[in-house]
Protein backbone atom coordinates (compact mmCIF):
# COMPACT_ATOMS: atom_id res chain seq x y z
CA UNK A 1 0.00 0.00 0.00
CA UNK A 2 1.27 3.77 -1.12
CA UNK A 3 0.73 6.89 0.85
CA UNK A 4 1.22 9.72 -1.66
CA UNK A 5 2.14 13.15 0.06
CA UNK A 6 3.30 16.46 -0.98
CA UNK A 7 6.40 17.68 -0.61
CA UNK A 8 7.74 20.56 0.54
CA UNK A 9 11.71 21.75 0.31
CA UNK A 10 12.74 19.87 3.57
CA UNK A 11 12.14 16.72 0.52
CA UNK A 12 14.19 17.96 -1.59
CA UNK A 13 17.13 15.17 -0.84
CA UNK A 14 14.63 12.27 -1.17
CA UNK A 15 13.74 13.72 -4.82
CA UNK A 16 17.52 13.77 -5.29
CA UNK A 17 18.03 10.03 -4.52
CA UNK A 18 15.03 9.07 -6.44
CA UNK A 19 16.30 10.72 -9.24
CA UNK A 20 19.88 9.14 -9.46
CA UNK A 21 18.14 5.97 -8.77
CA UNK A 22 15.05 6.13 -11.79
CA UNK A 23 16.30 8.82 -14.04
CA UNK A 24 19.53 6.98 -15.41
CA UNK A 25 18.05 3.38 -15.59
CA UNK A 26 15.64 5.25 -17.52
CA UNK A 27 17.14 6.63 -20.14
CA UNK A 28 20.68 4.58 -20.12
CA UNK A 29 19.41 2.89 -23.67
CA UNK A 30 17.93 6.23 -25.38
CA UNK A 31 20.69 9.28 -24.53
CA UNK A 32 24.40 9.16 -23.46
CA UNK A 33 25.61 9.04 -20.23
CA UNK A 34 27.50 12.27 -20.48
CA UNK A 35 23.74 14.03 -21.49
CA UNK A 36 22.32 12.07 -18.22
CA UNK A 37 24.40 13.46 -16.58
CA UNK A 38 24.54 16.88 -17.49
CA UNK A 39 20.31 16.53 -17.31
CA UNK A 40 20.73 15.26 -13.82
CA UNK A 41 22.53 18.38 -12.69
CA UNK A 42 20.29 20.44 -14.94
CA UNK A 43 16.90 19.34 -13.36
CA UNK A 44 17.84 17.68 -10.10
CA UNK A 45 20.52 19.63 -8.12
CA UNK A 46 19.58 20.78 -5.15
CA UNK A 47 19.72 24.52 -6.73
CA UNK A 48 17.68 23.22 -9.54
CA UNK A 49 14.67 21.90 -7.67
CA UNK A 50 14.94 24.45 -4.92
CA UNK A 51 14.50 26.80 -8.06
CA UNK A 52 11.32 24.39 -9.17
CA UNK A 53 9.55 24.49 -6.18
CA UNK A 54 10.10 28.25 -4.78
CA UNK A 55 10.39 30.57 -8.03
CA UNK A 56 8.65 27.74 -10.81
CA UNK A 57 5.78 26.44 -8.71
CA UNK A 58 6.53 23.07 -9.60
CA UNK A 59 4.46 20.68 -7.04
CA UNK A 60 6.00 17.16 -6.35
CA UNK A 61 4.59 14.90 -4.66
CA UNK A 62 6.23 11.65 -3.23
CA UNK A 63 4.65 7.94 -3.35
CA UNK A 64 5.88 6.24 -0.01
CA UNK A 65 6.08 2.47 0.60
CA UNK A 66 5.82 2.48 4.39
CA UNK A 67 8.50 4.58 5.21
CA UNK A 68 10.42 3.80 2.03
CA UNK A 69 10.56 6.69 -0.98
CA UNK A 70 8.96 4.75 -4.07
CA UNK A 71 8.80 6.99 -6.74
CA UNK A 72 7.48 10.85 -7.45
CA UNK A 73 5.51 13.02 -9.66
CA UNK A 74 5.48 17.15 -10.54
CA UNK A 75 3.30 19.24 -11.84
CA UNK A 76 3.40 23.01 -12.90
CA UNK A 77 0.56 25.30 -14.21
CA UNK A 78 1.50 26.52 -17.63
CA UNK A 79 -1.36 28.86 -18.61
CA UNK A 80 -5.11 29.44 -17.12
CA UNK A 81 -6.13 25.95 -18.24
CA UNK A 82 -3.06 24.55 -18.80
CA UNK A 83 -0.94 22.27 -16.81
CA UNK A 84 2.48 20.34 -17.28
CA UNK A 85 3.04 16.94 -16.20
CA UNK A 86 6.67 17.48 -15.69
CA UNK A 87 8.13 14.26 -14.28
CA UNK A 88 7.08 11.07 -12.99
CA UNK A 89 9.42 8.49 -11.95
CA UNK A 90 9.18 4.90 -9.68
CA UNK A 91 11.97 3.36 -8.86
CA UNK A 92 12.54 0.14 -10.90
CA UNK A 93 11.48 -2.54 -8.13
CA UNK A 94 8.14 -0.77 -7.39
CA UNK A 95 6.76 -0.03 -11.16
CA UNK A 96 5.11 -3.33 -11.41
CA UNK A 97 3.05 -2.62 -8.27
CA UNK A 98 0.72 -0.12 -10.48
CA UNK A 99 2.71 3.00 -8.67
CA UNK A 100 3.05 4.50 -11.78
CA UNK A 101 -0.95 4.83 -12.50
CA UNK A 102 -1.35 6.03 -9.01
CA UNK A 103 0.94 9.11 -9.16
CA UNK A 104 -0.54 9.82 -12.71
CA UNK A 105 -3.49 9.92 -10.74
CA UNK A 106 -2.18 12.03 -7.73
CA UNK A 107 -1.02 14.29 -10.66
CA UNK A 108 -4.53 15.02 -11.98
CA UNK A 109 -5.91 15.39 -8.63
CA UNK A 110 -3.07 17.93 -7.82
CA UNK A 111 -4.83 19.66 -10.46
CA UNK A 112 -8.07 19.69 -10.37
CA UNK A 113 -6.82 20.88 -6.40
CA UNK A 114 -5.50 23.95 -8.25
CA UNK A 115 -7.99 24.37 -11.01
CA UNK A 116 -11.66 22.89 -10.48
CA UNK A 117 -12.77 23.45 -14.25
CA UNK A 118 -11.88 21.68 -17.38
CA UNK A 119 -8.23 21.65 -18.73
CA UNK A 120 -5.22 20.16 -20.19
CA UNK A 121 -2.60 18.66 -18.98
CA UNK A 122 0.37 18.17 -21.36
CA UNK A 123 3.83 16.25 -21.09
CA UNK A 124 6.27 15.92 -23.02
CA UNK A 125 8.12 12.20 -23.69
CA UNK A 126 11.18 10.93 -25.38
CA UNK A 127 10.44 9.25 -28.56
CA UNK A 128 12.63 6.45 -27.60
CA UNK A 129 10.92 6.44 -23.95
CA UNK A 130 9.35 3.04 -22.97
CA UNK A 131 6.91 4.75 -21.20
CA UNK A 132 4.78 5.97 -24.15
CA UNK A 133 2.64 2.84 -23.82
CA UNK A 134 1.98 3.62 -20.32
CA UNK A 135 0.86 7.39 -21.30
CA UNK A 136 -1.01 6.29 -24.01
CA UNK A 137 -2.68 3.25 -21.37
CA UNK A 138 -3.94 6.12 -19.60
CA UNK A 139 -6.04 8.36 -21.68
CA UNK A 140 -2.78 10.69 -23.33
CA UNK A 141 -2.81 11.42 -27.22
CA UNK A 142 0.65 12.48 -28.98
CA UNK A 143 -0.54 16.22 -30.42
CA UNK A 144 3.15 17.14 -31.65
CA UNK A 145 6.51 16.58 -31.71
CA UNK A 146 10.04 18.81 -31.33
CA UNK A 147 13.55 18.47 -30.79
CA UNK A 148 13.72 21.16 -27.54
CA UNK A 149 17.41 22.54 -27.20
CA UNK A 150 18.25 22.51 -23.53
CA UNK A 151 22.29 23.62 -23.46
CA UNK A 152 25.57 21.98 -24.00
CA UNK A 153 24.29 21.15 -27.61
CA UNK A 154 22.07 18.41 -26.22
CA UNK A 155 18.03 18.21 -27.28
CA UNK A 156 15.21 16.89 -25.93
CA UNK A 157 13.30 14.99 -28.90
CA UNK A 158 10.10 14.81 -27.41
CA UNK A 159 6.62 13.77 -28.21
CA UNK A 160 4.36 16.61 -26.86
CA UNK A 161 1.16 13.97 -25.64
CA UNK A 162 -1.96 15.87 -23.69
CA UNK A 163 -5.50 14.80 -22.00
CA UNK A 164 -7.99 17.17 -21.50
CA UNK A 165 -8.99 16.64 -17.61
Amino acid sequence: MFTIKKATLADIEVIRTLATQTFPATYQHILTPEQIDYMMDWMYSSESLRNQMEKEHHIYYIAYEECEPAGYVSIQQEDTDLFHLQKIYVLPYFQKYKLGRQLFQQAIKGIKELHPEPCRMELNVNRQNPALGFYEHMGMKKVREGDFPIGNGYYMNDYIMGMDI
